[in-house]
C-alpha cells in the first residue's frame, strides 16, 4: 500500500474570517471559536487514525501570526495554500503529495462527523479503487482520496454549488479512474447544520 499523507485544507479561526456563514447564529468570535474547535477536532482525528503523516494547507501562511497562539500539536506539517481558487489550492497540495509517492487523503476542518474509521475506510479504498470520495448532503465532499495527480477535478469548478461532488464523479470517470464513494455525511456551513455537531459541543439549541 502507498505511503498516506492527511492533507487538511485549513483556514485559520479568525473573527470575521472563518465560518463566516454561521455568523448570523454565533456572532464572529462564536462562529471563530467554533472553527478553531472543528480544527482541534479534525486535527485529533486525523493524528489517532496513524496512517501516515499529516499536514496543515494553511491560508493565511503558516508563517502569519495569527497560527501561533492556538496550541496545534507539533507532529504535523505545515504548508501555505498559496493564491487561486479552492480547486487551483487544492490542486497543488495533490500534485506536491503524490509526487514524493504518497497518497493523499485530502479533507477540510468542516466535518467533524468524519472519525478514524471513516479515514481508514478512505484510505483502504485506495488499493483497489483509483479515488475515493464522501460525499456531503449539500452536494460536495469532505474528503478526497487519490493516487495520482490529474488537475482535471478541480479545474473551472463552480465551489459551494450543489453540484461539486456530482460533477468530480463525472470528470474522474472520464479520466477512467475509478471511485469508491463513502457514505454521505454532513458539514457544518449554515445555521442549520449546527444540529450535526456532537451534542456535547452544545449547539443544538442555537441550530434553528
Amino acid at each position: 500500500m502507498m505511503p498516506i499523507r492527511i492533507v487538511i485544507m485549513a483556514k485559520a479561526p479568525v473573527a470575521g474570517f472563518a465560518k463566516t456563514r454561521l455568523m448570523l447564529a454565533l456572532g464572529a468570535e462564536g462562529a471563530a471559536q467554533l472553527a478553531k474547535k472543528m480544527l482541534h477536532h479534525t486535527l485529533a482525528t486525523a493524528l489517532a487514525s496513524k496512517l501516515g503523516s499529516v499536514e496543515i494547507c494553511a491560508t493565511p501562511d503558516p508563517a502569519d501570526s495569527v497560527w501561533q497562539n492556538l496550541d496545534l500539536p507539533s507532529n504535523v506539517i505545515w504548508s501555505a495554500q498559496g493564491e487561486g481558487d479552492l480547486g487551483q489550492r487544492m490542486a497543488r497540495a495533490v500534485a506536491r503529495t503524490t509526487r514524493h509517492g504518497e497518497a493523499t487523503l485530502l479533507i477540510g476542518t468542516d466535518c467533524p462527523a468524519i472519525d478514524v474509521f471513516t479515514l481508514h475506510e478512505a484510505a483502504q479504498a485506495l488499493q483497489a479503487y483509483d479515488a475515493s470520495l464522501l460525499p456531503t448532503y449539500d452536494g460536495g465532499y469532505a474528503l478526497l482520496g487519490l493516487k495520482n495527480f490529474n488537475a482535471t477535478p478541480f479545474d473551472n469548478m463552480l465551489w459551494s454549488t450543489r453540484t461539486v461532488a456530482q460533477e468530480t464523479l463525472k470528470r474522474m470517470q472520464q479520466l477512467g479512474w475509478k471511485t469508491k464513494v463513502l457514505s454521505t455525511l454532513h458539514d457544518i456551513d449554515e445555521t442549520a447544520d449546527l444540529h450535526y455537531l456532537p451534542p456535547e459541543w452544545g449547539y443544538l439549541n442555537l441550530a434553528t
